[in-house]
């Protein structure tokens, strides 16, 4: 097949496979009477980093870690940069308080971890459990603290548009809980095999093109496995949900910089040599930084922000594709 057919195929495939597994997974929980709290904390939450923690998992095992590492880092900054972005142009989004109290800490933390973790050219199986621990913790820490009637009303909205964008996708109508179960599972089957066509197809484009599995995955990849993310920012943004789009992005950054990038390294551990990687982490933390300054009260991001962070990413691809 083709290579460029594959990649494409294989970003098919990671599209529709999480919008199938995120939106079967709420479904099913919620026809199990979970509460749509913990749906919205963990099915949709995980969930909209399946993609991430897939390819990251598929690029290890088969000793591509350049491309995991440059998928997490590069969708990191595309969650800010491109779909933060496109969202606010979208709708203007309003930022809960307590999103600053709560969330933005571990963002810039999900910020500084990656190149603490790089600071000695690598990242052991050891740092890479540690991650996982960590990302493990921030959820039950979570769903211990969101107890408010506001906390609720935003879960109800979170599967509502997981639902509407898994419908989007072509996903079964919900009909109790088998085809809940059979949309959730042929979601992961799809998304677990688009995300081997996804890697491999990248990988030989890279060889072919003579770009580095980093640059790859910085671009590329990065984009590819965030397009889920942006469709559901997208649709909570158009449903005058922007508040969703904001806690989605900033939720992606976390479970990426812990969950996606510690599975990863926990799997295999991978080089990342530092004076690698000035771009992409200096532009990692400037973002991530801008990010916090975005959400630092209770207000309403305007859209000259949203359009400031993407033509600062727009300037990111730019610079990182010229520059190899």
């Amino acid at each position: 097949m083709n290579d460029g057919l594959q990649l494409l195929g294989g970003l098919i495939l990671l599209y529709f496979g999480a919008e199938w597994f995120v939106g079967g997974g709420a479904a099913l929980a919620l026809a199990l009477r979970v509460p749509q709290l913990l749906v919205g904390l963990t099915i949709v939450a995980y969930g909209t980093s399946a993609p991430e923690l897939v390819v990251g998992i598929e690029a290890a095992l088969s000793g591509h870690g350049q491309v995991a590492l440059g998928n997490v880092v590069g969708s990191n900054i595309a969650n800010i940069g491109l779909i933060l972005g496109i969202a606010v142009l979208i709708r203007p989004a309003r930022v809960d308080g307590a999103l600053r109290q709560r969330e933005v800490p571990m963002l810039l933390a999900s910020g500084a971890v990656v190149p603490l973790v790089l600071r000695d050219a690598a990242i052991s199986r050891l740092e890479g459990v540690a991650l996982l621990l960590v990302a493990l913790g921030y959820t039950g820490w979570m769903v211990h603290r969101a107890r408010s009637p506001q906390d609720r009303s935003a879960a109800r909205a979170e599967a509502e548009v997981a639902e509407e964008a898994a419908d989007a996708a072509g996903a079964p109508s919900p009909g109790g809980v088998p085809r809940a179960l059979l949309t959730a599972v042929g979601g992961l089957l799809v998304l677990l095999l688009g995300g081997q066509l996804f890697v491999s197809a990248a990988v030989a484009v890279a060889q072919t093109l003579g770009m580095s599995e980093r640059l790859v995955g910085l671009t590329i990849v990065a984009v590819g496995t965030s397009l889920p993310e942006l469709v559901t920012s997208a649709i909570a943004a158009r449903r005058g949900h922007s508040d969703l789009a904001v806690g989605n992005v900033v939720g992606s950054n976390i479970f990426n910089s812990f969950l996606c990038l510690g599975a990863a390294a926990a799997v295999r551990p991978m080089a990342g040599p530092l004076e690698l990687l000035p771009v992409d982490l200096g532009m990692l933390l400037l973002l991530t930084l801008l990010a916090a300054v975005l959400l630092r009260s209770a207000r309403t991001i305007p859209r000259v922000e949203g359009l400031l962070v993407l033509l600062l990413y727009g300037g990111f691809l730019v610079a990182t594709i010229t520059g190899g």
